[in-house]
């Protein structure tokens, strides 16, 4: 197969799958979603996307009709199935079907959905630019859920312009993160710098991984807010999702920013690329 989509138990080629109009996500976005890069058929950094998978759908009462490991059996059947062994491994949950209501009985049991589509992994030493905005997203952004009207906005308004992301703030110049990355600072101290993950991050896995890879390398880590003022000031801005891992910024707003500390950036690179080849080798 060229790509695959699955719906509770069936699967076939995307354009020939349906799902039942009732399905509460089309009425209200009522899920959550998780993704990541397989490569060589292996799903990489599985356990941590199924664990972040279970904590948001339990966030929002969303009962998952499989267990972990019955999940990750599953997705790691599908990937064997397309054509490409590198693909972009998406899943979701959404709450399930009935006819439209606001509210959903108690007992209701999820419907399970995967996409699976060739992508590579992207070169990560092409340097990024960005613009920013003021961060108007709900205050739930610690749940990776299907409502993402926002970031497909703040997205769309990155590529309009020209830009690869949004980079959001809070009231008061504090950044949050990106439309579809987490963001992180180089200070001028040689710190790795990255916002806290309460309620107005989503906590991402490549954030995770860039956090581990600093302790590795000697790198100091804080994990407290920051400004407008300082990233612009920073050494190194970067940006981390799941699909891109690590990038670092060259320009926001049309400001040059950056660039004072390539060593660094490269040591975590080697270590992203290295990890990720090292978990996906047959």
């Amino acid at each position: 197969m060229k790509n695959l989509g699955y719906y509770n138990g069936t699967y076939a080629p995307l354009d020939e799958l349906t799902v039942p109009f009732n399905d509460r996500v089309h009425f209200f976005g009522d899920g959550v979603y998780e993704a990541t890069l397989a490569r060589n058929y292996t799903i990489y950094a599985l356990d941590a996307h199924v664990d972040r998978f279970f904590s948001s759908a339990s966030m929002v009462d969303i009962h998952i009709p499989h267990g972990k490991q019955e999940i990750k059996d599953i997705l790691s059947s599908l990937v064997k199935k397309l054509d490409d062994p590198d693909q972009l491994v998406y899943w979701q949950v959404t709450r399930g079907t009935q006819e439209r209501s606001h509210t959903y009985p108690e007992d209701m049991i999820g419907n399970f959905w995967v996409v699976l589509r060739p992508m590579k992994m992207k070169d990560l030493t092409c340097p990024i630019t960005a613009i920013t905005a003021p961060d108007t997203r709900f205050l739930h952004c610690n749940i990776k859920t299907l409502n993402l009207m926002p970031a497909v906005l703040y997205a769309q308004q990155a590529q309009r312009s020209g830009h690869y992301e949004t980079i959001l703030y809070r009231e008061g110049g504090r950044v949050t993160e990106c439309s579809h990355s987490n963001v992180h600072i180089i200070t001028r101290d040689g710190t790795f710098k990255t916002a806290p993950t309460d309620h107005l991050i989503l906590p991402g896995i490549a954030r995770a991984h860039l956090i581990k890879a600093c302790c590795e390398l000697g790198i100091p880590v804080d994990e407290s807010p920051f400004s407008l003022e300082e990233m612009m000031d920073a050494d190194e801005v970067l940006v981390s999702s799941s699909t891109s891992p690590i990038r670092f910024c060259s320009t926001i707003d049309g400001k040059p920013v950056g660039g004072r500390a390539p060593e660094t950036v490269k040591k975590l690179m080697d270590w992203t690329l290295n990890d990720f080849y090292t978990k996906t080798n047959l």
